[in-house]
């Protein structure tokens, strides 16, 4: 198999909050309510599919499980442990908290959810929900039983261009107004605490809360993670790592000009924030905008980009 970008479709989520900035991205957006474009995912809920070579039309899951040795080889059955989205939150998401790994695993999902946002934009007035001010479980269940909830949570005013690493655990939820990219581990399980008392329209019903899961799982009291970056200068660019834990890093690529760079994971998600140009790979060109996403394998290990452009790149690590 000659060394070849695997670029990505993306499959499209509707929510409550959702609104219609994804077309900012290239995306066709069936209605306005499209909230997540899931741009790299193997998971159940939802996988891309390869768009070009000889691998096109199959499903990252397929690619994963067939080609192991495109992502730098790993175990049987494993399953592929990231997943990246696009979130357009038009109205405030449900004020949440997600498992670690063995909470999920005894509740069948294959991993827990730690995640991180890069704000690709956000109104004036944006804020987050992140963490809150309780000390112990019986004060935060005494402030859920009261009705005073928002009285524990803690907002933060947000930003373009910002970055937020979110450990599973943490209380948190993306603000009306933000577009976020999100890279976290491959898990859709989420407990919510709060909904803001809204009415799904296709059921005419209120959305299920998991208070008790939720209380389960959210450290109390609330320890903020201090993150930092670190920037290098590469030809023509700079590239800022803005975390680097136990299960992913995540990188942010800015290129004026020409760069030669090199893969220097087993295999690298990369997705154009901003701007455009070409990614060169063994002297083909393939030209890159503005929401487009792909997979770096294993057997390339040195690529150029070429443009005026902005890139979120991350990887697993093992």
């Amino acid at each position: 198999m000659k060394q070849t970008p695997l670029f990505l479709s993306a499959p499209l989520h509707e929510k409550i909050w959702g609104g219609d900035h994804l077309k900012d991205y290239g995306f066709d957006l069936p209605n306005d309510k499209i909230g997540e474009a899931w741009i790299v995912s193997a998971h159940d809920h939802g996988a891309s599919t390869i768009q070009n070579g000889d691998l096109k039309g199959k499903s990252l899951v397929e690619v994963w499980e067939a080609n192991p040795e495109l992502f730098g080889g790993h175990p049987k059955g494993q399953a592929f442990p990231l997943l990246v989205k696009i979130l357009d939150a038009n109205k405030d998401l449900s004020i949440q908290v997600h498992p670690d790994d063995t909470y999920a695993r005894e509740h069948g999902e294959k991993y827990g959810k730690t995640e991180s946002w890069y704000i690709l934009s956000a109104k004036p007035d944006a804020k987050l929900y992140f963490g809150h001010t309780a000390q112990t479980k019986s004060e935060f269940q005494t402030a859920i039983d009261q009705g005073h909830l928002d009285e524990k949570l803690r907002t933060i005013p947000v930003k373009a261009g910002e970055f937020y690493y979110v450990p599973a655990g943490t209380l948190h939820a993306l603000g009306a107004g933000i577009v976020a990219l999100e890279t976290q581990q491959s898990s859709d399980m989420t407990f919510r605490f709060y909904d803001f008392d809204r009415v799904d329209e296709k059921t005419g019903q209120k959305r299920d809360l998991q208070i008790e899961q939720a209380l389960d799982v959210t450290k109390i009291p609330h320890v903020d993670y201090h993150n930092e970056t670190s920037t290098k200068l590469v030809e023509n660019g700079q590239i800022t790592n803005l975390v680097d834990e136990k299960y992913f890093a995540v990188n942010k690529l800015s290129i004026k000009g020409i760069s030669h760079l090199e893969n220097v994971a087993p295999y690298q998600i990369m997705t154009v924030i901003e701007g455009s140009g070409s990614l060169i790979v063994n002297d083909e060109k393939y030209s890159i905008e503005k929401g487009m996403s792909w997979i770096l394998p294993n057997s390339i290990q040195n690529y150029e980009l070429a443009g005026t452009m902005t890139l979120i790149a991350s990887h697993e690590n093992r």
